[in-house]
């Protein structure tokens, strides 16, 4: 940048770069322990993916018990517990009620604001982060600042593109959480992995998580890739409700949950398959597909299907039997049909087992930008317990740009959270232990 020296420069004691759920917890954190804070998002306004995903009722957290909370993680689940156990499920539920906004447990034991949105409670902390009242120190927003890394690839002054052009800060700390890839268009376009890279902090690929697939095609159809025609014109959009799904990959790694899932266009999402993305992306990665099998009346014994699919139907065709008999109409007959040929149609023994277990191969994840989250990011190993740079002190990392992942259910939302904590009090501990005498 054979600008630099020309740029206008602003020297501040922390620098935090993101406005999501993870950046702004920093700021609280070190907002309260007294320091100056100054935070910069390339977007208009802070929180986008928040408000986004509260768009349908935020889900905050999740109440279920700590011990069984930390397991959502997967392979990070020992990275991450630690960040829970300073600052998790409850500690969240009380931060809200904080803020005046309390929040109730609904029947899958997700956590929520009573009024269901995002906005007000977005509004409550902004309000607490610019006013903090005795103690505190307001944070100072600079918007549409977007981080384009460091002076000449080196972890020199801070550089930003702003409106009033390019600008350089210089920071004794320095709180970078700058999301993942997913929703680019809301600020997190995972731009700066290359820059860490360089920077020889050790970095993972961004790949999609909590994600979609694309099936693969049907023999019964003689279709290659997705649905077929009239499947996916009749039931693109629609849910499989109250089923279950289980996969094995190649590694012998099981999954098996209860739920319900949509069929698009080109495939599969939901909840359900977003629970199990981690484990199909990756197979997909090593064998080129995945596989998983749909129980489609998880409540029914295979001993009672059988019964029922076996019992004669005299003049009724095949799916006034099964409505009859079973209660199986619509999205779960239109995927038996598009799945079996006529013989396995009419082999009471095929019928029955594929209800139970029908198969069903994926080919590809969706992009990364469509997945609700990422995985992949700043590596694990590269990062001590206060979650700074071991190569480069006074870089600290926090929320989704971290090599971790997991499925919604306000697991993301908390480990993001947390991870903003935890660096915020790292950064004050740096700052404390680095000052001069």
């Amino acid at each position: 940048m054979s600008d630099f020296n020309a740029m206008p420069s602003l020297n501040v004691d922390v620098a935090i770069i993101g406005g999501g759920p993870a950046g702004l917890m920093a700021a609280e954190v070190l907002s309260r322990a007294g320091l100056a804070v100054h935070l910069f998002d390339a977007m208009p306004s802070v929180g986008r993916k928040f408000l986004l995903a509260g768009k349908g009722g935020l889900n905050l957290t999740h109440a279920e018990p700590l011990e069984a909370f930390v397991t959502r993680y997967g392979a990070a689940q020992d990275r991450v517990q630690p960040l829970l156990q300073r600052w998790g499920p409850e500690a969240l539920r009380d931060w809200a009620t904080g803020l005046g906004i309390e929040t109730f447990v609904g029947t899958s034991n997700r956590v929520f604001p009573t009024d269901m949105k995002s906005a007000p409670l977005l509004r409550a902390w902004l309000h607490r982060l610019r006013h903090p009242g005795e103690g505190g120190v307001p944070v100072v927003f600079h918007m549409r600042h977007r981080w384009k890394g460091w002076d000449d690839g080196a972890l020199g002054p801070l550089v930003f593109d702003a409106p009033s052009g390019r600008v350089q800060v210089q920071a004794r700390a320095t709180v970078l959480a700058l999301g993942g890839a997913s929703w680019a268009r809301l600020g997190s376009d995972g731009a700066w992995l290359p820059w860490l890279e360089a920077a020889g902090v050790a970095v993972g690929p961004l790949l999609p998580s909590n994600c979609g697939f694309d099936v693969a095609g049907s023999a019964a159809h003689g279709v290659s890739q997705g649905w077929s025609t009239h499947f996916s014109e009749r039931f693109a959009g629609q849910p499989f409700k109250s089923v279950a799904i289980r996969a094995t990959d190649s590694l012998g790694q099981q999954f098996h949950r209860k739920g319900e899932f949509v069929a698009t266009v080109t495939g599969v999402e939901g909840s359900l398959i977003y629970a199990a993305s981690s484990l199909l992306r990756d197979e997909i990665a090593r064998n080129g597909h995945a596989s998983f099998e749909i129980d489609l009346l998880p409540d029914r014994s295979a001993e009672h299907v059988l019964a029922q699919v076996s019992h004669p139907r005299g003049s009724r065709s095949l799916s006034s039997h099964l409505k009859s008999r079973l209660g199986l109409d619509g999205i779960k007959m239109g995927i038996l049909h598009e799945r079996l040929d006529k013989d396995a149609l009419n082999d009471p023994v095929r019928l029955a087992q594929a209800i139970k277990a029908l198969p069903i191969t994926v080919s590809a994840a969706r992009p990364i930008d469509e997945a609700i989250s990422s995985a992949g990011g700043v590596r694990w190993e590269a990062l001590n317990p206060d979650l700074m740079v071991e190569a480069k002190p006074g870089l600290f990392c926090a929320g989704e740009m971290l090599d971790w992942e997991a499925p919604t259910g306000g697991y993301l939302l908390t480990a993001c959270m947390a991870s903003g904590v935890v660096a915020g009090e790292g950064v004050a501990r740096h700052l404390r232990q680095t000052a001069p005498v």
